[in-house]
């Protein structure tokens, strides 16, 4: 990818958490960000995250307009017509995709006898059938050009089980293996499909949980703290560099031991 492109940079679920610091870990770059949004509630909080990129890329710019721009879009990831409409928008700018990351996530935890299809149906959609449909659109791009980078954020629960998690572990396995098939069928487009699985991660999903869940974790985990958004962001980071460009189809664990 010559250095002097100006990239074009898809993160789904962008607003905050995991997926903010993924667009700020790009900002340093000469970049266009689109992220997306869901429900339409977080319009508040994309906002923050274009106002972030925006100060930090002219920053690393020396004020310069080349530094890297984002734009959020309300769209749901599990709606065809709702990326649909987000791709075609962002081609119709650019012309171009060069790296997709799936963020986007939900949880809706039961244990497995008391959990509803509408909780599993939920979150597949989501988790599993979202990344699909937006490496699907991304890809016919990326093929066209011979590059692109995609990386697919799973979970340590999609390797190892969470008890009250059937229907997110699942979704996260899933996206494993779908990242593996992808990066067989790409590879020779010049296309790497890598995933990242963050172990416990400090967001707004985890700060439900009560102190002495937290500490549990904590317990476990060799490095004996949580990990940070910006911990995954740059993990992400990597295996959308040059540095990896020789590594496909492979899972990143990023989680301080927590799974080995």
């Amino acid at each position: 990818m010559p250095e002097e492109q100006r990239l074009t940079i898809v993160v789904t679920g962008g607003s905050r958490g995991i997926g903010r610091a993924i667009c700020l870990a790009f900002a340093e770059k000469n970049a266009d960000i689109y992220f997306n949004y869901f429900p339409s509630q977080e319009a508040d909080e994309a906002r923050k995250t274009e106002k972030m990129v925006s100060e930090k890329g002219a920053l690393s710019k020396g004020g310069q307009a080349k530094g890297a721009q984002a734009k959020g879009f309300c769209a749901n990831v599990a709606l065809e017509e709702d990326l649909s409409g987000f791709f075609q928008e962002i081609l119709s700018q650019t012309g171009r995709i060069d790296y997709l990351v799936n963020n986007a996530g939900i949880t809706k935890d039961a244990l497995l006898p008391r959990m509803k299809g509408g909780q599993w149906d939920d979150v597949m959609s989501v988790n599993l059938k979202g990344p699909f449909l937006c490496m699907k659109m991304a890809v016919r791009t990326m093929m066209k050009q011979r590059f692109g980078r995609i990386v697919n954020i799973s979970s340590v629960t999609g390797v190892i089980g969470n008890a009250g998690q059937a229907n997110y572990s699942a979704s996260k396995a899933g996206l494993i293996g779908l990242t593996k098939t992808a990066a067989k069928e790409l590879g020779s487009r010049g296309i790497t499909v890598n995933a990242v699985a963050p172990g416990f991660i400090e967001t707004d999903m985890t700060e439900t949980l009560s102190d002495k869940i937290k500490q549990k974790f904590i317990d476990e985990i060799p490095l004996q703290r949580a990990g940070k958004p910006e911990d995954v962001a740059r993990a992400v980071l990597f295996l959308c560099s040059e540095n990896a460009g020789y590594i496909t189809g492979q899972t990143l664990h990023v989680n301080g031991g927590m799974y080995m």
